[in-house]
Order: structure tokens, then sequence, then C-alpha cells
């Protein structure tokens, strides 16, 4: 099958000749044009022309939600939050990025004012996470680790492993031993793939 043909209004479609318009689309000088931004579709529904329409995209966009659980990378971290992009909503991918925020004071349920990011996060790992806040356009989405079941799932070393985790704070390089801090989320089986 050859990939559909993506189109803007106004584009010039084809010759009124050669097909009747349809959906998404309008004739004008003896041309049929787009009115949508879409992709072409040709149909021949048994009269002698085909149908030409244009089609928008039909899978909705799943957006996060307060909270859902999502799934995310870490970008950036200062002493305050960590930076973050939303990955996945559940098990869902997400097809745009969206920005999120880890709070200092959102990283765990206890001891908020003994919290340093640089100890619970690093640019690079996975994080699941839940969303507190809904983000517009100026700001970010806020999500939260503050739950057992959330935080770092997946980290590397600075050898470049993948590294273990070995209690709720620390994570450890299999291959040169040396221990990192992290906040370490405790998988749930669910979240587990065999």
């Amino acid at each position: 099958m050859s990939p559909m043909k993506f189109c803007v209004p106004g584009e010039r479609l084809c010759s009124i000749e050669d097909c009747i318009a349809g959906v998404g689309t309008y004739s004008r000088h003896g041309y049929i044009l787009a009115s949508l931004a879409g992709y072409v579709l040709k149909k021949n529904e048994g009269e002698e022309l085909p149908v030409i329409s244009v089609v928008r995209e039909t899978e909705a966009q799943l957006l996060p939600d307060v909270g859902a659980i999502v799934t995310c990378k870490v970008t950036s971290i200062n002493p305050r939050f960590a930076k973050v992009h939303i990955l996945y909503v559940g098990s869902t991918p997400l097809k745009d990025k969206f920005r999120g925020t880890i709070r200092k004071e959102d990283v765990r349920a206890t001891e908020k004012d003994k919290v340093e990011i640089y100890k619970s996060f690093r640019p690079g790992d996975i994080v699941l996470a839940k969303v507190i806040s809904l983000g517009d356009v100026q700001s970010n989405y806020l999500l939260t680790t503050a739950e057992n079941e959330l935080g770092v799932v997946v980290a590397h070393s600075e050898a470049g492993a993948q590294m273990v985790p070995i209690s709720w704070c620390e994570m450890q390089c299999p291959r040169t031993h040396a221990k990192e801090f992290r906040k370490v989320a405790r998988v749930q089986p669910e979240y587990l793939q065999a």
C-alpha cells in the first residue's frame, strides 16, 4: 500500500473530470481543492468516477490527567526540581512530548525538607510518577513520586551499565559496584514485563 498523501487547505487535488468532490474538499474553476489539512483518500463507491476526500487523523491524542501514572525521562535537574519529558500515560505511548516538573517537596511523602534532588534523580533516569496538576501553555505538568510505587525504575551508572536497586534510596552498578542515591520505585508486578 502506498503512503497516504498529506495536503493543506486550498491545495489542488485533481480535475473535476477525474473525481467527484467528497468530504473535506470543494470544487472551483474545474478543479477539486482541499478544504482541510489532512490525508487524501480516493474511494470508488460504484459510480463511474472515484470520490476524493480529505480526512484528518482519527486517533484521539491521549493526554496526561490528574491522578494518572506516567512514565517519564529526566532531562535536567537543579536544587529545586527535576524537569522531565512524559513518554507514557499508563502503558500507552504518547505521540507528542509533554513536559513535567517534579518539585523537591513532591519527591517523597516523609522528611520533605531533607530531600536533595541530585540524590533522587539524574538526567536520563526513567521515572514512574503521578500527575498532581495539569500544565498550561507556559507551565509543565506537576508530578509527584511521593508513594512507594513511584520513583526511578531505570537508571544507568557512569560506567554505562543499567543499575540494580538495593534499597528504596540506593542503586548499584553491577559492573563497578559503585552505589548511587536515587528515589527508587518499588515496581508493582503488573508493571513488570516477562
